[in-house]
């Protein structure tokens, strides 16, 4: 939460009127570019994308946003209004599958490596285990337990401007890993406490980097 110190009452904006007051008009095509399925563009976008992140929100409120990265065209298209993305093993922890199971709707933002635009689409969700659609999404003959079947309400193509803002694809602009800590330093360091030892740490390091090997799929 934000602490009140930081915010002052009279600059808060409190309705939608407030908000817009101080921008112009939205653009007119920003308006109509907006369409209910997924078009050649759309689809050649999809087909393209290795790496999306699914937004969703907690029976409580709580907003959530999670990544989901495989080989190009991981996700497939089963019809022009309809998406299946697979989950693929992780920590278990199933913040999306839950809050889709409480609240199905879902946004959804494609990325294609190189392209400073994206492909955002908004729609509801469902959990399946349906051994026909599972088997579409087989890596390595490894299904996933579980997919995710969007139904697409909106789709549009979103500008180049935060892209190109934050030189997310310029390798100039690419930081060094070892500047900070190994993930799971961190977290043992958020939790548990991390040893001081060197060579545990390098067998941490190392231990995951086995598990990403062999749990990947």
């Amino acid at each position: 939460m934000v602490h009140k110190s930081h915010l002052k009452p009279e600059y808060l904006i409190k309705t939608d009127d407030d908000l817009r007051s101080l921008f112009p008009a939205t653009h007119t095509l920003a308006l109509v570019k907006c369409q209910d399925h997924l078009d050649k563009h759309a689809r050649e976008f999809i087909r393209r994308s290795p790496f999306l992140c699914i937004g969703t929100q907690s029976p409580d409120g709580m907003a959530d946003v999670s990544p989901r990265g495989d080989p190009c065209g991981f996700v497939k298209v089963l019809d022009d209004q309809t998406l299946l993305i697979p989950d693929r093993p992780g920590n278990n922890r199933l913040d999306t599958q839950s809050n889709i199971l409480a609240n199905p709707a879902v946004g959804l933002l494609f990325m294609v490596p190189g392209f400073d635009d994206t492909l955002r689409i908004n729609g509801t969700a469902q959990i399946t285990r349906d051994p026909e659609l599972l088997a579409q999404l087989a890596v390595n003959e490894r299904q996933p337990t579980v997919a995710i079947v969007v139904s697409v309400k909106e789709v549009f193509l979103h500008c180049a401007k935060a892209f190109r803002r934050s030189k997310l694809w310029d390798p100039a602009a690419l930081q060094d890993r070892h500047e900070m800590p190994s993930l799971v330093t961190m977290i043992l360091d958020q939790t548990t406490g991390a040893p001081d030892d060197p060579a545990q740490l390098q067998k941490n390091d190392a231990d995951l980097e086995e598990a990403y090997r062999t749990s990947m799929y």
